[in-house]
């Protein structure tokens, strides 16, 4: 079962320790492309965190069915959205069983690899696969990896250098393993946070969907259904399953 570093202080600080997700106009692109996408729901999220989209799509009159593997993450959600309509469920979505049939489910910002073996983003597809009817629809948002962007040789990635926050990844390309550092100065204090995730190419999500049963639909570049390209450096997927064979 994956493990959590989301404790109770990152919890009561994820707004402030990136900021950059919580952007109005993301946020609105999100819950817009998603529930596009729903119909009449329900729909399930898979890392649901403090609800940054769940709340404001269960404004949108969907119910939601939300999984987290933080507790504490999980009572910010509660506090931050009492009204919302998101039912939460703590465990690991590569293996929770949420029960019943979702058309829409959905993974945001990079969570699929916070599973850091290539079993358990399998098995998520499967997991996901599962509870969807034929023609219901997966979303993943992530990263492309940024190896072509090191040098010769190296095997750290500065993906954000400013003031208060400076972030790096150092790349394991034998283990596909990319352990991301952050360190931030709050109130005068610098924090550290370390966590370690598989990164994933986007045609390897394409053949674990596959054996899921699941077939590409679309992929963006971002919520704003831009191309995706060769120098894109994220992508949104979605996935649709088939008909069993």
């Amino acid at each position: 079962m994956a493990e959590t570093q989301f404790d109770e202080w990152v919890a009561q600080h994820y707004q402030i320790l990136w900021p950059e997700l919580f952007d109005p106009e993301l946020v609105t692109a999100t819950v817009d492309f998603l529930a596009g996408l729903a119909r009449a729901g329900p729909v399930l999220e898979l890392g649901v965190g403090t609800g940054r989209i769940a709340a404001p799509l269960s404004r949108h009159g969907l119910r939601v069915v939300g999984v987290e593997l933080s507790p504490a993450m999980a009572r910010e959600l509660q506090r931050q959205h009492p009204g919302a309509d998101v039912k939460v469920m703590i465990g690991d979505f590569a293996t929770v069983e949420p029960g019943g049939t979702f058309w829409l489910a959905y993974l945001l910002r990079n969570t699929i690899t916070n599973l850091t073996t290539q079993e358990e983003q399998v098995q998520t597809f499967r997991n996901v696969a599962a509870h969807l009817p034929v023609g219901g629809l997966f979303v993943i948002e992530n990263y492309v990896p940024e190896l072509q962007r090191l040098p010769p040789g190296e095997t750290t990635h500065v993906f954000t250098a400013t003031p208060d926050h400076v972030g790096f990844e150092v790349y394991d390309v034998a283990a596909q393993i990319a352990v991301s550092h952050h360190l931030w100065v709050i109130g005068g204090e610098l924090t550290r946070f370390v966590s370690p995730h598989r990164y994933v190419w986007p045609s390897e999500l394409d053949l674990m969907a596959r054996l899921a049963g699941l077939s590409l639909r679309e992929r963006y570049s971002g919520w704003d259904r831009a191309p995706f390209r060769g120098d894109s450096r994220s992508h949104v997927s979605v996935w649709e399953k088939l008909p069993d064979r």
